[in-house]
């Protein structure tokens, strides 16, 4: 059970990944033509009330994802569609984005069951997957999309108690609320990435031919001691979803 202190902990979000995520939704709503000068950071700073740094790690995480390019001497333009592949350039560097990319979405999750850990799923897994499991699904569309970006279903360890009976499924991240109802923080999160084929069902729910390619996100949650409190598992559709990922060069 948490106690009054945690659960009145914010889950709180960096100002420059909300912007981000501000700017990526207006992007990707076309306020902002392809091809176009986007606004000087002088005209953001005073529009958004933010400092100049604030912008500038909002941009290089715009600029990574394939959404805008930055020239010395030119300034910043919004890259066409075609030069993105169509797809939605999902940003990944610390959970905080994990967070922003779920505030440009909405999924609502169904209860599935509870029992082991299916087999195909823990074969994945290096790490002890012992005892019960409680498993929810769903699917996740972007702002404005009519096509679904992702099917994921997620899995809560029994260790979690009453905690996941008290889980919103239709608010925000699931891993953000049991932060909070169980008093558990996230230590670290691993993920494995693999190009796979669809299956009836994950074809059904993203609405794609059987067979057809999608890229499969395996994500465990480890608490600060090491152990799993929960695993989720994404499909996307191979034409919808594209990973990006900046790597800072060390001095």
């Amino acid at each position: 059970m948490a106690t009054e202190a945690q659960e009145a902990k914010p889950q709180r979000i960096p100002r420059y990944l909300q912007l981000a995520g501000e700017l990526r939704q207006a992007i990707m709503q076309g306020e902002f033509a392809s091809g176009r000068q986007f606004p000087t950071e002088t005209v953001l700073c005073r529009k958004y009330d933010v400092s100049r740094y604030t912008i500038r790690e909002a941009l290089r995480r715009l600029e990574a994802e394939g959404l805008i390019q930055r020239r010395r001497g030119s300034g910043t333009t919004v890259q066409p569609a075609a030069a993105r592949g169509g797809a939605l350039h999902q940003p990944l560097s610390n959970v905080g984005e994990l967070l922003q990319y779920a505030q440009g979405s909405k999924v609502t999750y169904a209860f599935v069951g509870r029992g082991n850990l299916p087999g195909d799923i823990a074969v994945q897994l290096a790490e002890p997957t012992q005892g019960e499991w409680i498993a929810f699904s769903g699917v996740r569309r972007h702002a404005g999309d009519v096509l679904p970006i992702a099917v994921t279903d997620a899995y809560f360890h029994e260790h979690l108690g009453d905690a996941v009976a008290a889980l919103d499924l239709g608010a925000g991240t699931l891993f953000s609320q049991i932060e909070q109802l169980a008093g558990v923080q996230i230590g670290k999160v691993t993920q494995d990435i693999q190009a796979i084929a669809a299956d009836a069902r994950i074809a059904r729910e993203l609405e794609v031919e059987e067979g057809s390619p999608v890229l499969r996100i395996l994500r465990c949650y480890f608490d600060p001691n090491g152990r799993i409190f929960e695993i989720s598992v994404s499909y996307h559709p191979g034409d919808r979803f594209a990973y990006a990922m900046h790597i800072d060069v060390e001095a």
